[in-house]
């Protein structure tokens, strides 16, 4: 439950900053939480610098980590890689109160100086970077940026997909229903997959596949593959229509219902293999959850 909005009782007629220090909270944290307005009155209205507090209590919500004992796979002083399982967040918005995602587990194990290198989907399992202190946050989060790395996927896709193929098609923001959603479009931002073919289950018209973003954009893997008939199986967003979509988002589809439109009671998608160079040592780490084989 990462975000909590917690009651204080105040001192009127101090400023805002003089009370803060008088919390069993960090004080920087306290001015970089009234900084984004994360601090309120009894009204609900933010509190701004240097302001006289006026009411009895006000209200700041801060993120408190709590663990449901998903580890590392890998720690390092500098780093570490965690397995996120499908349907975990790797990060909650502001507005999320007491929803559990993998930042819980990052702060809790790691602090408040740890954070998140990338992300993958809630809906995707796999490897997630973590960087440890602001040295490797810098680093690796400039290697991210300058695409210094391999990142590959397994995917289980609808149909057979028998030659390796490269899409390359531009991304952009769908303009349906759905915001969340993307689609190809020329006008978007060019966007690069490799897909390689693994096994594939005749009976079931299913093909495991390899998939190699060359480029990170939204839901890159899950819109070039639908794009050219290939849907991931599991995929609540892609390949149903815009009803199911949106219910799904809203938490008003079944898991049965799930299963019977989608195939599956989750994303097929797995960030599988990632491997990159830091402080010249070369690391190369494999996802160490079972995904589906046919």
């Amino acid at each position: 439950m990462p975000y909590i909005k917690k009651e204080f009782k105040t001192i009127k007629g101090k400023k805002i900053e003089e009370f803060l220090q008088t919390l069993a909270i960090d004080l920087k944290l306290c001015l970089t939480l009234l900084e984004k307005g994360k601090i309120t009155d009894e009204n609900n209205k933010r509190l701004q610098k240097n302001q006289i507090i006026k009411s009895d209590f006000i209200y700041i919500v801060i993120f408190e980590p709590q663990t449901k004992g998903l580890k590392p796979i890998f720690d390092s002083f500098h780093f570490a890689i965690f397995d996120k399982p499908s349907g975990i967040m790797v990060h909650p918005s502001s507005h999320q109160l007491n929803i559990y995602t993998l930042l819980d587990e990052i702060k809790y194990h790691f602090g408040e100086k740890a954070s998140l290198v990338h992300r993958i989907d809630a809906e995707t399992s796999g490897l997630v970077l973590v960087a440890k202190n602001a040295f490797s946050d810098m680093v690796l989060k400039s290697m991210f940026e300058e695409k210094l790395y391999t990142k590959k996927y397994k995917a289980l896709v609808d149909g057979e997909i028998k030659e390796e193929l490269t899409i390359n098609t531009a991304i952009t923001n769908d303009t349906g229903l759905i915001k969340l959603k993307m689609k190809t479009d020329i006008n978007g931002k060019e966007s690069t997959t490799i897909i390689k073919p693994i096994l594939y289950d005749e009976i079931n018209n299913q093909t495991l596949i390899e998939a190699i973003p060359l480029t990170g954009r939204q839901h890159q893997i899950r819109v070039h593959l639908d794009s050219i008939g290939h849907t991931i199986i599991g995929d609540p967003l892609y390949g149903v229509n815009e009803k199911f979509a949106d219910d799904f988002l809203k938490n008003n589809i079944s898991l049965e219902k799930r299963v019977k439109i989608t195939k599956a009671p989750r994303l097929m998608l797995q960030a599988d293999y990632l491997e990159f160079e830091f402080l010249d040592v070369i690391y190369k780490f494999s996802s160490k959850q079972k995904f589906i084989t046919i």
